[in-house]
């Protein structure tokens, strides 16, 4: 799809249902500070898409991609900074592909690096302390009880269990445990080794759904899970013949890292998920055949409901509580009485829902962020 076509749709589309958020608001502007903490992301929402389809054999994990279904694989578009196309092109081209079957949701990916290198071999230690590829995993798409996996390119392995995001409680399961996910490297060079040159670390990832079947999105023909994948990029140079990261002369600190990701976030925090990508499942083998993405107009409303929830916090934030009528919440546009936004508050809490033009169901979020319909 035309990209110019498909930005139009989105915004179009909020446009029409709810809540136009005003970009030029003082305080709200993009920050070209690299740690930026803003709430909100500040891009418009046209999140990656992709169609993943049956493996139509076993998979093998031992990340060489042999198999004739990762051969019929797509790859996703190549990875771009965390905050979008305003940032410069990575240095280092990074892709990514996907399949299914019954018991497992498989990922690869493909990263281009001149210089393999890595340090940790604890499981569950911070892995983005060397270069690394991450997994974001959030089956129902409400924004919590979500998954975040991270390997180096020695296979050493962080899974995360991630009860909401930071923004809303900062409580991490960091012993937890994907059990039955299986993982590899495959690495076209050498590692650790300062005198040649490499070409790239392949990995490839099963998540076993069992893992998945408390959630209430099973994997099916048309079913979407939002996905988004990173990659941690550290600037290195060769010192006493081992890699060490470079140091910032004007800081005496090594230089901050690199974040690259499918689906950009518009902010330098991967704990935005809904501004993760959309993976929609195929029971069409691999290579058998194509179906198209399908986009499901209710994420438009699910993403004006986000809108009221950014403005919520701001208002928050300066006024230690939240706003009764949407018209208090300044850096919102009129919301249209044809949309019947319906808003609960308290001091501490609150629930906004609308009725959805395209589904009939009533969306609801709420103080923590959560986004969940009646049926």
């Amino acid at each position: 799809m035309n990209s110019n076509i498909k930005v139009i749709r989105y915004v179009v589309g909020v446009g029409i249902i709810l809540l136009i958020v005003s970009n030029v608001l003082a305080g709200n502007k993009p920050s070209q500070e690299r740690k930026s903490r803003i709430m909100s992301p500040v891009r418009s929402f046209h999140p990656k898409e992709y169609v993943c389809y049956r493996a139509s054999e076993p998979i093998v994990v031992d990340g060489k991609l042999n198999e004739e279904a990762w051969q019929h694989a797509e790859w996703t578009d190549d990875f771009q900074d965390i905050e979008g196309g305003s940032r410069p092109v990575p240095r280092f081209r990074t892709r990514a592909k996907m399949l299914w079957d019954d018991k497992f949701f498989y990922v690869a990916a493909e990263i281009e690096e001149p210089d393999v290198w890595a340090n940790i071999t604890q499981r569950d230690a911070v892995i983005f302390h060397d270069n690394d590829f991450e997994v974001f995993i959030d089956p129902d798409g409400d924004t919590h009880n979500y998954t975040e996996y991270e390997m180096n390119a020695l296979n050493t392995l962080w899974d995360l269990l991630l009860e909401q995001p930071y923004r809303d409680r900062n409580f991490v399961l960091n012993n937890y445990d994907l059990k039955g996910l299986v993982s590899a490297v495959s690495v076209d060079g050498t590692i650790n080794d300062t005198s040649d040159k490499d070409k790239k670390w392949t990995v490839e990832i099963a998540f076993p759904l069992s893992a998945y079947a408390e959630l209430k999105s099973k994997p099916a023909d048309g079913v979407q899970w939002r996905v988004n994948f990173s990659r941690v990029e550290w600037q290195i140079e060769k010192v006493d013949g081992k890699y060490q990261k470079k140091i910032n002369p004007a800081t005496g600190f090594s230089y901050p890292e690199d974040n690259w990701v499918w689906s950009p976030q518009g902010v330098v925090n991967m704990h935005l998920p809904e501004m993760w990508g959309f993976v929609q499942f195929s029971d069409i083998p691999s290579g058998e055949g194509k179906t198209s993405f399908k986009w499901n107009r209710d994420e438009e409303v699910k993403w004006a409901l986000r809108q009221l929830y950014y403005a919520q916090r701001r208002y928050a934030s300066a006024n230690h509580c939240y706003a009764s009528n949407v018209n208090q919440l300044a850096d919102l546009r009129e919301v249209p009485d044809s949309l019947n936004v319906k808003l609960y508050t308290t001091p501490e809490m609150y629930e906004a829902i609308i009725q959805s033009p395209f589904s009939g169901k009533n969306w609801h979020i709420n103080q923590e962020g959560r986004t969940w319909s009646d049926n």
